[in-house]
């Protein structure tokens, strides 16, 4: 329940993604994300695996002790250091997300957890690290980051660059004018685990609603955010519906099915003094498990004999009604509210037990027909339970398929099923949905999302940085060859006027030294009485 993730971005625009993955994953590092941008658009992703360490438990388990919460980070921190160049250490955003585990402390223990964290880490490491990167992140944020990435290792971000590429016309999120641009479809996301399930894709058009109270919900399971570089282009600004659903995974729908089971049974058998299932010479008929698999549920003191028989279709029947929907319109699961899904122009990855029920067992991961799907359901519900453990045993199905997978397969495929197409109403005929484990051989975590989105503005900032310093160097530059141009003039013009001036003044001297020599010899010529040539004499 605690994530990482370091960035560290140099001026080649390129961008360094380290996702720490925790707990769940139990990876240490799980790998390096190499990403590309312009001022436009993310161009493309490599990615490097590196080394990979065990850890366990969550930092939710120091809930008592938070101030050993940074004594657990340490040692992830140091590991992080060790492959991250020094010189990058002070560049390189460190952010600490916490989800579920945290999510379902009270307040005051995540504060004080997060708290000691956000006092100690700065002390012991030399990355960027501000108060605000640290945080308990919400379910819908956890969907948000998930979308993000799924969509950018599929290079759905990325400008349309082919006639044949399948589009959208998208009414422009927060433009007063209803702005519309086409851009290339995203892919929804569709992820069932244990315990919850989750759905997540883009609104292209502006959604209406059916009432003041509809609306209200809505405002919390849509989101509205810019993946773009510049917060003042529309590009990449994208609207995202993201709804979780608690207790609708297959392990906790599959435990309240069987409370649904004993509870019922406790009340027939009281009103009509019977035993059913009490013993497992009268099993209580199940249509969820494998033909004559016998499995025992409940409590010690109210344990409840099965028998399975393997009626597939019988038991989506009785599954629906664990699905909660209501009458409302625009509503799934639970009477909550979703937004309408273009189904002729739309495409879904499934991910986690939408993969498992489709692959492990029935071997149809991948492009996802449900008439082919729910036959190859039913064949398996209605074989004996002898005959699958056999097949089984013979290792006829996937590899990391165990016997929890075999005996309750068929009730996660009619569980699956009628999420699917009651509870999100997909249609029966439905060719874009896919179910994978893997996004290009890369098993997509949420972090690389969350690395997206909080440092989508760090690319063009620093290019913009670095154009305005060629920028300025280049008038710098210019300012001084021009300025020593101007310099070198004023300087001739100096030069030439003093030399002008020094002429000028001997000139003046050379004429005034004439004008002397000249009184001088009519001064002498008068004393001797001699005529001066330039001046009459009288007889």
């Amino acid at each position: 329940n605690i994530h990482m993730s370091f960035v560290a971005f140099n001026m080649k625009q390129s961008l360094f993604g380290f996702p720490i993955v925790t707990q769940n994953s139990n990876k240490l590092i799980q790998n390096i994300d190499l990403m590309l941008f312009n001022e436009s658009h993310l161009i493309s992703i490599n990615s490097l695996v590196i080394t990979l360490v065990s850890v366990c438990s969550g930092i939710s388990e120091y809930a008592s002790t938070p101030d050993k919460a940074s004594d657990y980070i340490s040692p992830l921190l140091s590991f992080a250091a060790q492959h991250i160049p020094k010189n990058k250490h002070q560049e390189t955003p460190l952010y600490i997300l916490c989800t579920a585990g945290m999510r379902v402390l009270p307040e005051s223990q995540q504060e004080a957890l997060l708290e000691d964290l956000r006092t100690d880490i700065p002390v012991n490491f030399n990355f960027l690290f501000s108060d605000s990167h640290v945080e308990v992140i919400s379910g819908k944020q956890e969907g948000v980051y998930a979308w993000i990435g799924i969509n950018f290792v599929l290079g759905r971000f990325n400008h349309v660059e082919d006639e044949h590429e399948a589009v959208v016309e998208v009414q422009v999120p927060g433009s007063d004018q209803q702005e519309t641009l086409v851009r290339k479809r995203t892919a929804g996301v569709l992820d069932m685990g244990g315990v919850s399930t989750q759905i997540a894709y883009e609104v292209p058009k502006t959604v209406s609603f059916a009432s003041p109270q509809q609306e209200e919900i809505a405002k919390n399971l849509l989101a509205e955010f810019n993946l773009g570089c510049d917060a003042h282009r529309t590009e990449h600004v994208y609207r995202v519906y993201v709804s979780t659903f608690l207790g609708f995974g297959g392990n906790a729908a599959r435990q309240r099915y069987e409370e649904n089971f004993i509870s019922t049974t406790q009340i027939q058998n009281k009103l009509l003094g019977q035993h059913q299932g009490e013993s497992a010479d009268s099993p209580i008929l199940d249509p969820c498990l494998p033909a004559d698999l016998q499995d025992e549920v409940g409590p010690q003191d109210q344990r409840v004999h099965l028998r399975g028989i393997g009626d597939f279709d019988r038991c989506r029947l009785l599954l629906q009604p664990f699905l909660n929907r209501t009458n409302d319109t625009n509503t799934s699961l639970n009477g909550v509210y979703q937004p309408p899904i273009d189904f002729t122009n739309s495409q879904f990855y499934g991910f986690s037990e939408f993969y498992y029920c489709t692959e492990d067992v029935l071997r149809m991961g991948g492009d996802y027909n449900s008439t082919k799907y729910s036959n190859a359901a039913k064949s398996y519900c209605a074989t004996q339970w002898k005959t699958l453990k056999e097949r089984f045993d013979r290792g006829l199905y996937a590899s990391h398929a165990d016997q929890h997978r075999l005996k309750y397969q068929c009730f996660k495929s009619a569980w699956m099923y009628e999420v699917l197409h009651s509870g999100f109403a997909f249609p029966a005929v439905y060719e874009n949905l896919r179910t994978a484990l893997l996004v290009y051989d890369k098993e997509v975590q949420w972090t690389l999302g969350a690395i997206l989105y909080r440092t989508r503005f760090l690319p063009l900032r620093d290019i913009q940085q670095e154009s305005l310093k060629s920028s300025h160097s280049h008038w710098h530059h210019s300012f001084s060859f021009m300025n020593n141009h101007y310099l070198f003039l004023a300087c001739f013009l100096v030069v030439v006027l003093s030399i002008l001036l020094y002429l000028l003044r001997l000139r003046r001297i050379h004429n005034r030294s004439t004008l002397l020599r000249g009184a001088s010899a009519s001064v002498q010529w008068l004393e001797e009485g001699l005529a001066s040539p330039d001046l009459p004499v009288t007889l």
